[in-house]
């Protein structure tokens, strides 16, 4: 009869569960780690804080080797910013007639250029530096000790020789143009050479060092363009 067959399929759980040790007998024994104890967990959480002190201390160190800006590098960014933005402006003004030289002309345009990106990077140093992006005083050129108003600043043209250069023509354009940025440059040079040996942070002293030497050069050419009695 199959009522008189007991068909045993898996474990009898109930008398599994009077006695457990029943479920393991016989069986290689396995031990199981909490996962804090685990070789590799252990070995990738050593790697991880290898990794972060490494990075941590890198971090550290560059900041320790970048020294924070002082007063000869924002004032030097910010007043010279003026400083270029009027030789960008009298570029203009010369560029405006018609009838000056035209190995000026090229000058003119490359001051402009240069002028423009530098002013540029101006901006964008004293952003990095967290310092106003330009002069909002009153006073010029205090990082050299010798503070002074802002439109007194040397090498800057006055309003007058502005018109005079705007109403000249031809070979006096040329002239007007030759004198006055050649005294901006003066100015500039000095600016930048105090920068070169008195800012903090290397990008100001290798800029202001590269805008000396080439101001200097270009003081040498207008002499070399220059009209005959100039």
């Amino acid at each position: 009869m199959l009522n008189d067959v007991t068909t045993s399929v898996g474990p009898d759980h109930a008398a599994l569960a009077d006695h457990p040790e029943d479920a393991v007998d016989g069986a290689d024994d396995v031990t199981i780690l909490p996962w804090w104890r685990n070789p590799v967990t252990i070995v990738v959480s050593l790697i991880g804080m290898l990794v972060l002190a490494a990075t941590g201390g890198y971090v550290v160190g560059h900041n320790q080797a970048l020294p924070d800006p002082n007063a000869a590098d924002i004032g030097f960014l910010q007043d010279m910013r003026i400083h270029h933005e009027q030789a960008v402006q009298m570029g203009w003004i010369y560029l405006d007639d018609p009838n000056t030289s035209t190995q000026l002309e090229v000058m003119a345009r490359d001051i402009i250029a240069s002028q423009e990106v530098e002013v540029g990077r101006f901006i964008q140093l004293l952003r990095d530096f967290g310092a106003p992006e330009s002069n909002d005083t009153d006073t010029a050129m205090s990082w050299m000790g010798m503070g002074m108003p802002i439109d007194e600043m040397p090498g800057l043209a006055t309003d007058d020789e502005l018109r005079e250069l705007a109403a000249a023509t031809g070979p006096e354009a040329d002239a007007i143009f030759i004198r006055l940025m050649t005294l901006h440059h003066e100015g500039g040079i000095d600016m930048a050479d105090h920068a070169a040996h008195h800012a903090a942070t290397t990008e100001v002293r290798e800029m202001a060092t590269k805008i000396a030497a080439g101001q200097r050069d270009e003081i040498i050419e207008m002499a070399r363009l220059a009209p005959a009695g100039v």
